[in-house]
């Protein structure tokens, strides 16, 4: 899939992961971008963001979403693999996205929230050619040989994907 770099990306703030917690590549001539993969932290923001920094975590995202008011931090440039998705096939393949929250606690799954997030991955459809549908945006749950739950029974999957289609 070619790129495409003037795709328009919400404002979004870095704030970088750890070194030891990522893949340094040149993604996407290294490795094709065809997939963004939708996480809830399990965590706050702030909490999720130490882990991020903390080199003896192993896991990073390339963006978090914050519930209350849709900040958007990035940890990992795009064309490094984060550590997110508990599959080395999918990591190289994907953009991870967080968002602070918890499956079981629907309240933290805002509307800035979900609209932020719909206008990043939107951009980020945009930028990769990537198809703005269920195939190519999925769940962390979704990835092969998962044990995550995320992003759980109240993420609205129909909400979302109409705000990404929509660019909202």
């Amino acid at each position: 899939m070619e790129e495409n770099p003037a795709a328009v990306y919400p404002p979004t703030h870095w704030i970088p992961a750890d070194s030891a917690n990522y893949t340094v590549s040149g993604r996407p001539a290294a490795y094709p971008v065809d997939l963004v993969v939708i996480h809830l932290t399990q965590e706050t923001f702030p909490d999720a963001m130490r882990i991020f920094q903390d080199p003896a975590a192993k896991v990073s995202a390339h963006y978090m979403v914050a519930s209350a008011d849709g900040y958007i931090g990035q940890f990992v440039r795009e064309k490094d693999i984060a550590w997110h998705a508990g599959n080395w096939n999918r990591n190289t393949r994907s953009i991870g996205i967080e968002h602070e929250g918890w499956i079981d606690r629907p309240e933290y799954l805002t509307d800035v929230l979900y609209r932020a997030s719909a206008r990043l991955t939107a951009a980020v459809c945009d930028r990769y050619g990537i198809p703005k549908d269920r195939t190519h945006i999925i769940g962390h749950d979704e990835v092969p040989g998962s044990t995550h739950t995320d992003p759980g029974p109240y993420w609205d999957w129909d909400r979302y994907l109409k705000l990404v289609s929509d660019g909202r």
